[in-house]
């Protein structure tokens, strides 16, 4: 039989043969360790994208609506960061983060959609 430890503090493991851990202070060390290293860039571009889609939801609660660029950018949409982009078979791009998206009309212009899986 294999001698398990813990991989946070070296413990010897009992019970579960999958157990990695010897409690939950020394997994949620582990974890938090973890996340600390993810790097300042990954972090500050999740809050750009949270902070996104907390704009586009707010202003578009029943999935279709029409707003100035002047009350995104007021609110403090970031254009630059987003998800992905869907290109319709006219041509048209749709700009989404997650499943809240905008499609740039004329004259500063926005319609706001939510995608339907």
């Amino acid at each position: 039989m294999e001698n398990r430890t813990c991989e946070e503090c070296n413990e010897k493991l009992v019970g579960r043969i999958d157990k990695r851990f010897c409690s939950d202070y020394c997994r949620n060390v582990s974890n938090n360790r973890k996340k600390r290293l993810t790097s300042k860039t990954v972090r500050k571009i999740n809050r750009y994208l949270q902070n996104n889609y907390r704009i586009l939801e707010k202003l578009n609660p029943h999935g279709k609506q029409k707003i100035s660029k002047k009350r995104l950018q007021d609110e403090g949409f970031t254009f630059s960061y987003i998800t992905s982009i869907y290109t319709t078979k006219k041509g048209s791009h749709y700009h989404f983060v997650f499943d809240q998206g905008y499609l740039q009309l004329e004259n500063d212009w926005y319609m706001l959609v939510k995608r339907e899986d």
